[in-house]
């Protein structure tokens, strides 16, 4: 029976690996790039809106409107049709309108090369209470990885700017949200990893008696946490290539030095996936009684960095001001979107929340310069209409739970 079930870990580790690889493994320089557009927009019971429908017919759309209008719901409506959480990383009940009827909807129609495909998330009620549904061209599917067949998104907050001074732990979520937009099985592994790890210290908190549940969590920990740091270094590989490739120290946003820290990242990088697998498990098997008297797992990919350097001066990006780290974070996401787009296909849509008043015109210009390169479409917010003088017939008004087009 041990002996079956060790080979069925084992094929199931190598599926794993192989759909890592193959998700990872895309041309680095796809020659045609799909460019879906979001031309309609339509919000139930989604946040602070009752109804919304609202049309778009350009690649750069600016929401502008005063704090608390609604712009960031905007954006955080279209970053559901991502793998993951969205731009808030909020529980999806968390979206439902206070005041409402309990479930939301957020449909888009995405139109491509002239065909329109209408594409559906949201909560209803079922027998079971609330619950999540997705659908394609009216279908259901099983999951919103489904919509990464058609459309990929990348974003930038303001919830974002301490991210290179700030914890280890907020880096470690950006730096899968960055997988994500290439891996969107990513996701799932983060989450079973983390469910071995409490079922791991739920046998430690018992004194460790059942050693053949322990051993099996450990093997499925080693399997998913190497899976994990695989991907990671890979993201982070392909990363800094696309930085790399159009490195300029004189650019308004200065190139960004990654590096990836971690013990189960050091295993990866030095040999094949089956021995890191090995070393990560006899770590964790010789620390059980470390992990039980701290009552965690110390060790693995949940406690890796992702460590970033402010190119054109070699030094940390957590000493540059914060100016400079907005600057390099925005390098990041440029150079992250030109990631996407030559690994999918699809030239991702950008989620940008209040940035364009942060930066002086010639930023700004290159900033506009850099996303239409891409070939995306994108949606700004911003509280101050000046920053988009510019943009005349792409600025939309967000007021009293509605949009309308300015201009």
């Amino acid at each position: 029976m041990r002996q079956r079930a060790g080979a069925a870990q084992g094929g199931l580790a190598a599926r794993r690996r192989r759909a890592t690889s193959q998700a990872m493994a895309l041309s680095p320089a796809t020659p045609l790039r799909r460019a879906p557009r979001v031309r309609r927009l339509i919000l139930r019971d989604f946040r602070s809106y009752a109804a919304l429908d609202a049309r778009f017919d350009s690649t750069l759309v600016a929401f502008v409107g005063e704090n608390g209008a609604g712009k960031t719901n905007l954006l955080e409506a279209l970053s559901l049709f991502s793998p993951g959480r969205g731009l808030r990383r909020a529980d999806l009940s968390e979206c439902a309108r206070l005041g409402g009827a309990g479930g939301f909807s957020v449909a888009v129609e995405l139109e491509e090369d002239g065909e329109v495909r209408p594409m559906g998330l949201g909560i209803e009620p079922g027998p079971d209470g609330p619950e999540r549904v997705n659908r394609i061209d009216r279908a259901p599917v099983a999951s919103a990885r489904a919509f990464s067949d058609h459309v990929r998104l990348v974003w930038l907050t303001p919830a974002m700017d301490p991210l290179l001074s700030g914890p280890a732990g907020e880096r470690r979520k950006f730096l899968d949200r960055l997988v994500l937009a290439v891996d969107p099985g990513h996701g799932a592994r983060v989450g079973q990893f983390e469910r071995a790890l409490r079922g791991r210290n739920r046998l430690l908190e018992e004194g460790g008696r059942n050693g053949a549940w322990l051993d099996a969590v450990e093997r499925e920990a080693a399997e998913l946490g190497v899976a994990i740091a695989a991907a990671r270094a890979e993201c982070v590989g392909r990363l800094s290539g696309a930085i790399l490739a159009e490195r300029d120290d004189a650019s308004p946003f200065p190139w960004a030095g990654l590096a990836l820290q971690g013990e189960v990242e050091a295993f990866v990088a030095e040999g094949p996936a089956l021995e890191a697998e090995e070393r990560y498990r006899a770590m964790l098997r010789e620390g059980r009684g470390r992990d039980a008297a701290a009552g965690r797992t110390l060790v693995g990919p949940h406690v890796a960095d992702l460590e970033v350097t402010h190119g054109p001066k070699g030094a940390p990006a957590a000493r540059a001001s914060t100016g400079e780290q907005k600057a390099l974070l925005v390098g990041i996401v440029l150079a992250h979107a030109r990631l996407v787009a030559d690994m999918s296909g699809i030239a991702p849509i950008a989620l940008l929340d209040e940035i364009a008043a942060h930066f002086d015109p010639r930023r700004r210009e290159a900033l506009f310069a850099a996303l239409a390169r891409i070939g995306g479409q994108t949606f700004l917010t911003g509280a101050d209409p000046a920053p988009f003088e510019g943009l005349e017939g792409v600025r939309y008004e967000v007021a009293g739970g509605g949009v309308r087009r300015a201009g």
